[in-house]
């Protein structure tokens, strides 16, 4: 029987898209996830263009083993936008190299697979198949803004992305603030970039003066900032965001 290939969760710089994606990518990852990221023969991903992306900047600092156009990319699904995921999903054909005894990378846009990604799917069927799963060592946006923010840490829910419809999103926002408030725990969301000061304003607008707004910009990037204060002393002093640099929000009430 031939012995399994492993399935490598590799993580993306956070600077994808950003002025700053040019980096040097040693600058952004762990050596040595980037010399396993060199090795890989077999990918799966959420795009195939800016994983191409992705392993240039890997040769730069580590040399592939083979030439980019030997590489075998494939996406994963996309489900259907505005309409229930009905599709089964074909974990057996994702993982046929590590069935077959070759280990597979996958990867994020940005940060780590399989956490706000959809990746998850894969991780879970290479679990059902018996394929052994290593996480490499990389940035998460999610847990840098919790210990950037000075807020709850030893108890924090990611709920990743709000409505966008004005009044669904208001009452999501107090919904959040109150299991916040209930469980002292803080809530972390996330927003497409453009929408970074939309997102700001209805939280300014829906949140008790009290309670605790943390917004972490740019995070691993030049430049990057987190500030911590409670929704009075924002409003005192709004900040204006950036509509092309992520931003992670994190809420406390207290």
């Amino acid at each position: 029987m031939t012995s399994r290939g492993m399935l490598y969760l590799v993580p993306n710089g956070l600077d994808v898209g950003t002025g700053d994606a040019g980096a040097d990518l040693g600058e952004r990852l762990p050596l040595g996830t980037l010399r396993v990221a060199a090795r890989l023969g077999h990918w799966v991903c959420e795009n195939a263009k800016t994983t191409r992306a992705f392993l240039k900047r890997v040769d730069a600092v580590c040399p592939l083993a083979r030439p980019l156009q030997q590489i075998a990319i494939v996406e994963l699904p996309r489900p259907p936008k505005g309409r229930p995921d009905t599709a089964t999903f074909e974990g057996d054909r994702l993982l046929a190299p590590a069935l077959a005894g070759e280990d597979i990378g996958l990867i994020s846009e940005a940060g780590l697979p399989a956490v706000a990604d959809p990746g998850a799917k894969l991780v879970a069927a290479a679990h059902s198949a018996g394929i052994r799963v290593v996480a490499l060592p990389g940035a998460s946006s999610i847990t840098l803004a919790v210990a950037a923010s000075g807020l709850n840490g030893q108890s924090f829910a990611f709920v990743g992305y709000l409505p966008t419809e004005a009044d669904a999103r208001a009452a999501r926002i107090r919904e959040l603030e109150a299991a916040s408030r209930r469980m002292a725990q803080t809530q972390v969301v996330i927003e497409t970039p453009y929408r970074n000061p939309a997102l700001l304003g209805a939280l300014l607008a829906q949140l008790q003066p009290s309670t605790m707004l943390s917004v972490s910009v740019g995070l691993t990037l030049m430049g990057e900032s987190t500030r911590s204060d409670p929704i009075a002393r924002w409003r005192a002093g709004p900040a204006t965001l950036p509509t092309d640099v992520p931003a992670v929000f994190s809420i406390l009430a207290r």
